[in-house]
């Protein structure tokens, strides 16, 4: 099952309420990219018939059925990569000979437009920076 983590959700709560998306749920997204690693993306969104609905951490999370494979066993979290520098991540939890080795790194799908989520970043290994 997909997770968060209570710093996460305290992170996507105060860029909810910064960016009046308090009313859109958080789509979380994932896809395998060409080298076999997976790409995740988040955004705020509503919520479609066929979704996958979540209550998590008080965070209404939704995932598509195309992507909720891909979200097993991985946990969303928000770090601080480097002195000042805060960011989500996405963790895979799935066992290494089932996960793809992390040899690129994605820029996700969608971000908060608070600031508290950005594209790029680095890659770190089973990890992906939105």
């Amino acid at each position: 099952m997909f997770t968060l983590t209570a710093t996460a959700a305290q992170q996507i709560r105060l860029a909810a309420r910064q960016s009046d998306a308090g009313q859109l749920a958080l789509r979380v997204a994932a896809r395998r990219e060409p080298d076999g690693s997976i790409g995740y993306g988040i955004g705020f969104d509503d919520v479609a018939d066929n979704d996958t609905r979540l209550m998590l951490e008080d965070v209404a999370v939704v995932i598509a059925s195309v992507h909720v494979d891909l979200l097993e066993d991985t946990v969303l979290d928000f770090v601080e990569l480097e002195p000042g520098q805060f960011n989500f991540i996405f963790v895979n939890q799935q066992p290494v000979a089932q996960a793809p080795a992390a040899s690129g790194c994605s820029t996700g799908g969608g971000g908060c437009s608070s600031g508290g989520c950005s594209t790029g970043g680095g890659c770190g290994t089973g990890n992906r920076y939105l």
